[in-house]
């Protein structure tokens, strides 16, 4: 499997797009200040993500998924700071708020799954999370 095939790669890639779009738009002061830190968090999920996939042992990757379990956290609240601050709608602050949840879950599914003695990468997070939504999979 490539690093692009895995799902959890997919969801933080897309999660990196949708704080672009929602940060976009800001006035300078916000977007350097809120908008980058919130840029930069939700881009290191994938980053890390791309970084342990690429490492020679599994403790390695796994490390890294911890790391982009870490910058998920920092997302959230860079997230909530611009909420709170009125830069972004209600709307897409729930909206976005979900994303991370969903990829939050795929996440720990699939760390939980490196090393374990099976060639098979879990990212079914119905074992972790048995009444997600459809779409959270």
């Amino acid at each position: 499997m490539t690093l692009e095939e895995l799902k959890v790669y997919q969801r933080a890639m897309e999660l990196g797009e949708h704080v672009w779009t929602a940060a976009q738009g800001w006035e300078h002061f916000a977007k350097d200040t809120v908008g980058k830190q919130l840029v930069r968090a939700a881009d290191s999920v994938a980053a890390n993500l791309a970084e342990g996939y690429g490492r020679y042992h599994y403790n390695e990757n796994r490390h890294f998924g911890y790391y982009s379990r870490g910058s998920l956290f920092e997302t959230r609240t860079w997230l909530t700071k611009a909420a709170n601050r009125g830069l972004i709608s209600r709307e897409a602050y729930d909206s976005l708020l979900r994303d991370i949840d969903a990829t939050g879950r795929m996440l720990n599914a699939y760390i939980n799954s490196i090393g374990s003695g099976s060639q098979t990468v879990r990212e079914d997070i119905s074992e972790y999370c048995p009444h997600s939504l459809p779409n959270d999979q």
